[in-house]
């Protein structure tokens, strides 16, 4: 292929926050793109955050406008995909070693496109990477341009060219893109773009751009529509859902209220993530304390549970009002399940610092948390931070801290015994297709027996055991809801 002039992104330049209004675009396919992939077939693979999958939705919704078909089968694929994540080593480890797996198709199949997009592009060393050793990707592109794959794919096929364009810019907010999504029942609708935290050990803001939220009455529809087509469950995504509407110049308008005019419409269920601890104030609990159609289920990281853990992270709140926050929300919303978040082997942190994490997971009875060792990111602070805990020493924490969480998973899970839940319907078992699993408003996986047309509906069922990470029922109602 031929050589172009490639649009790199730059570190610096993704550091930069403007007070600017966000521009926002009304998307359309060019005209003289359509069709171009009438006959051929793609495979993606998805890393990362639910942020990623709904990203994953739009890039298939534009591969369908062009006439591109999905296939389970690499060796018959004319565009291989990766949409990445960068938010810990293992997984970009886990695309680096993708690339090399698949090269053996290129080298079969010359004309197949490898393409790159997604979180990973959006750091410079990951770019300087690919190009100097997986010279077979033809394609990389970042978060703020997925929807000019289709022009990127046009100069690929039609004029054999390399195509590296990363843009290292706040990013634009872009409506009506296509979506092709996995469910017909539940639903990712984002609410915003980017992150202005600037954790210290954190790259997303880098790779995201600016917060920059979307016009309530275009997340209004959105919503709408996909209730009107049948939806039961939609899940509002952002990096910090609780910022939502601070960006905006024309009115005040903020994440307590989107969730009430939401709560209005007829969609079943309402979820988010991801909220901050020092965003959520009492107007919010209000408003899932007394709205219809809000689950009682949040996902609040704390991360640590040391002050000063918390303030090397720069996480803005401490321990002492995040477990007030937990308190609030617990006497105004009886019967909430909490999860969180939790990193373990910061640098700097103390057995002592690590005490004080367990102490605030007993505190604040969690039932059930994500939790990781900490992964230095290349351009962040905390990279760069002194650390002096062996690699045993944080994997035993964090064998001690899950211990501990999976008692709250398990003491979460067996309060629901001997009652009769509604459960939205997901899917059947892999191994026993009479099996079928689904979710309850708290969010707790039910295993059950039931015909496979019980998929996607909400049915009640009566729990009758408890595991440590799922519940076992048995249908108490047949009826569709």
């Amino acid at each position: 292929m031929e050589k172009n002039d490639y649009n790199k992104p730059l570190l610096n330049e993704a550091r930069k926050r403007s007070r600017g209004a966000t521009s926002a675009i009304d998307f359309s396919i060019p005209e003289s793109l359509l069709g171009i992939g009438i006959g051929k077939k793609y495979v993606m693979q998805t890393f990362g955050c639910q942020g990623n999958e709904a990203d994953s939705e739009h890039i298939r919704g534009l591969l369908a406008r062009l006439g591109f078909v999905p296939t389970a089968q690499e060796d018959d694929a004319d565009l291989i995909l990766f949409n990445t994540c960068a938010i810990r080593a293992n997984a970009e480890n886990k695309v680096f070693g993708e690339l090399g797996r698949i090269k053996k198709f290129k080298q079969s199949n010359p004309d197949l496109i490898i393409a790159v997009g997604g979180c990973m592009p959006q750091e410079e060393v990951v770019v300087e990477k690919i190009l100097k050793t997986y010279h077979q990707v033809d394609i990389v592109f970042g978060t703020h341009n997925l929807h000019l794959l289709p022009e990127y794919l046009d100069k690929v096929m039609r004029r054999k060219e390399k195509v590296i364009e990363v843009l290292s810019e706040e990013g634009e907010i872009v409506e009506q893109l296509p979506a092709v999504r996995e469910s017909g029942h539940k639903a990712w609708v984002n609410i915003m773009f980017g992150c202005d935290e600037f954790c210290t050990y954190c790259i997303v803001p880098y790779t995201r751009g600016k917060e920059r939220s979307r016009k309530p009455e275009n997340i209004i529809a959105e919503v709408r529509d996909l209730a009107e087509r049948g939806y039961k469950e939609v899940t509002l995504l952002g990096q910090n859902v609780n910022s939502y509407g601070l960006d905006f110049s024309d009115r005040n308008y903020h994440f307590s209220d989107l969730l009430r005019d939401l709560s209005l419409l007829s969609i079943d269920r309402i979820r988010f993530t991801t909220s901050h601890p020092k965003d959520f104030g009492d107007d919010l609990i209000d408003v899932l304390a007394h709205c219809q159609h809000l689950m009682p289920y949040i996902h609040l990281p704390v991360q640590s549970g040391s002050n000063k853990i918390l303030k090397a992270m720069n996480r803005k709140y401490t321990k002492e009002a995040y477990i007030a926050l937990v308190e609030r929300i617990y006497h105004a919303i009886p019967g909430v399940s909490l999860t969180t978040d939790i990193i373990v082997g910061f640098p700097g942190e103390t057995e002592e610092d690590f005490l004080e994490t367990l102490e605030l997971v007993r505190k604040c009875r969690f039932e059930g948390a994500y939790t990781f060792i900490f992964s230095p990111r290349s351009g962040t602070p905390a990279a760069t931070y002194p650390d002096t805990t062996d690699m045993d020493e944080k994997k035993s924490r964090l064998w001690r801290l899950n211990g501990l969480i999976n008692e709250g998973f398990a003491r979460g899970n067996r309060r629901f015994v001997g009652e009769t839940l509604l459960v939205l319907v997901d899917g059947v078992s892999k191994t026993d297709c009479d099996v079928l699993s689904g979710y309850t408003e708290h969010n707790k996986i039910v295993n059950f027996r039931g015909p496979s047309s019980l998929i996607g509906t909400v049915v009640l069922v009566h729990i009758t055991d408890a595991k440590t990470w799922s519940l076992d029922g048995e249908v108490a109602d047949h009826e569709a809801r």
